[in-house]
């Protein structure tokens, strides 16, 4: 069966799998955009579990201070290599947890991953992190974080 580009891309954007992997799992589904997604969600889970056992020796420190000065985060996200630390991306997901935990005002990291995210309650925190897990090959672990607010 013929995949599309415009499917391959769909699915994506969709995941933020690379092409290739969406473009093999799109071939094993037989171009079920549905079954493809879950397929993908699956491998994702797959894969952070065999990352688990890494050490996260990289990282980032990402600041967030919301309109008003009333609230600040600080938040540790590392991974495993300054590579993916230095990825826009990586960078854009520390972003955004820093601004779900502002938001959200979790109580430890555990209360974290279990919370729907904030910009997509269909999902919870962890899943988002597994999802980058699968973008990225490598282990992604929330270290610490810390909420100001006045």
């Amino acid at each position: 069966m013929t995949i599309s580009s415009d499917l391959v891309k769909r699915l994506r954007q969709a995941t933020g799998a690379s092409m290739m992997l969406c473009k093999k799992v799109l071939e094993e589904a037989g171009g079920d955009l549905e079954r493809a997604l879950a397929l993908i969600l699956k491998s994702s889970e797959g894969l952070a579990a065999k990352r688990n056992e890494k050490k996260t020796g990289a990282g980032v420190v990402e600041s967030y201070i919301h309109a008003g000065g009333k609230v600040g985060v600080m938040l540790e996200l590392r991974c495993e290599t300054d590579f993916v630390a230095r990825n826009p991306e990586f960078k854009s997901l520390a972003h955004e947890l820093a601004l779900h935990i502002a938001g959200m005002d979790p109580e430890d990291v555990k209360l974290l991953l279990s919370e729907p995210y904030v910009k997509d309650q269909s999902i919870i925190v962890e899943e988002l992190i597994k999802r980058a897990i699968a973008k990225f090959g490598e282990k992604i672990e929330v270290a610490r974080f810390i909420r100001y607010e006045i």
